[in-house]
């Protein structure tokens, strides 16, 4: 076997052993909510939960019954039901009965304008009525209709907010994965961010290149989503919540991904069909261009998937090289894992998650190139 493949399987290990010692560092680093005493001025903060719906009637109890739990003196929640065609409101209201802390807006009097996407729109209608309202709440915290949080969730990012200095806050909750095909791909959110991005200067840094954001769970300042533009000011992303962050950066505010292991679950797609559509629909946008996509995949494939396909050469040098490679692949997934609530067991398939990002991100371009991507009936792009 040549050198010049002994020094690349090198180098790919090289690589892997580096990403994953950055991945250590992170988790140390990781901010956690803190958890309020009762004479906390978090408690004190009026917060209002915003829930944009569309077409959620199968899965949108769970959240509901949470946002009914929590224990947050000063809350509301507002619930657009986004021109839904499958009962989602009367969901709502069922559920939420006479509970006075909730409301519940119908989307269908104002149609998606030209120049805006479907989920920025019902973000942007939400936060104008919380905001028009005559008390209009000192923190924005925009949830998914698939999430369900603890209980003590909002009270404990309001004093997350209240003492990190951080204008915009993604805590990401605990992704539940049960097909093999969510199991593959969904652990890859949080070990993406974990372990290529720098998250102590990424909340400091204004570049855009430096930032992450779910809008799973997203908590932002009223003072920061006035200054930034809101949600209008992001009206034609697709990636809308990492788009909101940037645009708080941009600002003068700080914004930064933590942990929210403790403080919600969220199960994205149930089964390959959803998960597919689910990321073709966005992966096309998540790199900035093709050469961007190219560029990050290429360099994780090298790092992690070089190493696995090492170990299958018949050259004892290079198969051990690869190993090592490979095991620190492995370990950064697990260390991941362990801090975030996901299954270790996984792990060992991090070179054949890495392949299907891969072939996930070559069909969200090229339907994103065909103009035949869509979500829950609407076309993905600026109409």
């Amino acid at each position: 076997m040549s050198r010049a493949a002994l020094g690349t399987v090198a180098c790919a290990s090289a690589l892997a052993l580096a990403l994953t010692a950055h991945t250590a560092w992170n988790l140390r680093a990781l901010r956690r909510a803190p958890h309020p005493g009762p004479d906390d001025p978090a408690r004190a903060m009026p917060v209002t939960v915003l829930l944009p719906a569309r077409d959620e009637a199968a899965r949108i109890g769970p959240c509901l019954a949470a946002l009914q739990a929590q224990r947050h003196p000063q809350l509301q929640v507002l619930v657009l039901d986004d021109h839904s065609t499958d009962g989602t409101a009367e969901v709502v209201r069922r559920a939420v009965g006479d509970d006075s802390r909730f409301t519940l807006l119908d989307g269908a009097p104002e149609p998606v304008p030209e120049g805006w996407l479907g989920k920025p729109w019902a973000c942007h209608r939400l936060a104008r009525a919380a905001l028009g309202s005559t008390e209009p709440p000192d923190l924005l915290i925009f949830v998914d209709a698939d999430v369900v949080l603890a209980a003590d969730a909002t009270s404990r990012i309001a004093a997350l907010m209240r003492t990190s200095g951080l204008a915009l806050a993604s805590p990401y909750p605990r992704q539940l994965a049960e097909s093999p095909a969510e199991r593959l791909v969904q652990p890859l959110l949080q070990w993406s961010w974990c372990t290529t991005l720098p998250l102590g200067l990424a909340e400091r840094s204004p570049r855009p290149s430096l930032t992450a954001a779910n809008g799973q769970v997203l908590a932002i300042t009223r003072a920061a989503y006035q200054r930034s533009g809101g949600h209008a000011a992001v009206r034609h992303e697709v990636l809308e919540d990492v788009a909101l962050a940037r645009a708080v950066k941009a600002a003068g505010g700080r914004a930064g991904v933590t942990d929210g292991t403790d403080l919600a679950t969220c199960r994205m797609y149930d089964g390959a069909e959803a998960l597919v559509d689910g990321y073709t629909k966005s992966l096309w946008a998540a790199f900035g261009s093709r050469t961007g996509a190219a560029g990050a995949l290429g360099l994780v494939s090298f790092a992690y998937v070089v190493p696995a396909a090492a170990m299958l050469l018949p050259d004892r040098r290079i198969r051990l090289l690869g190993a090592l490679g490979y095991g620190a692949g492995v370990a950064g997934r697990v260390l991941v894992a362990r801090r975030t609530g996901g299954r270790a067991t996984d792990a060992p398939a991090h070179p054949l998650s890495i392949l299907a990002l891969d072939a996930l991100t070559v069909l969200s371009w090229r339907r994103h190139r065909r103009g035949t991507l869509a979500w829950k009936g609407r076309p993905v792009h600026v109409l």
